[in-house]
């Protein structure tokens, strides 16, 4: 008796297929969270996709813009180009949020819009 061996070429779509949806599974919804919460727990949220809401506010020197809510809790925004454009306005913006003891609390925009 034969035994019939497919060459592993014709497995090779059924495994793609089977790792990609695989990798679709494991992508994080960005967290809806508050300024405040990001001011109080930013070590907690270092490194994860955010969205979050506060009104966009410039200081010269050292040029830097940031968002913050009525009390006065702030994330610096990058890049500065894509945030100066809603300088005095309500955004909701969503991106990459970073943490750290030298550099403070950072978002890397992905999207912003006026609310």
């Amino acid at each position: 008796m034969r035994h019939y061996r497919k060459p592993i070429t014709s497995l090779l779509p059924v495994l793609l297929t089977a790792l990609i949806l695989v990798g679709c599974g494991n992508v994080e919804k960005p967290k809806q969270v508050s300024l405040a919460m990001l001011t109080e727990s930013a070590a907690s949220f270092d490194n994860t996709d955010v969205i979050t809401r506060g009104i966009v506010r410039r200081f010269e020197a050292p040029l830097h813009y940031w968002i913050e809510d009525e009390d006065l809790n702030r994330v610096e925004v990058f890049p500065h180009e894509r945030v100066a454009l809603f300088l005095g306005e309500t955004v909701l913006v969503e991106g990459h949020f970073r943490f750290s003891y030298t550099e403070g609390r950072r978002l890397t925009l992905t999207k912003i819009k006026r609310e």
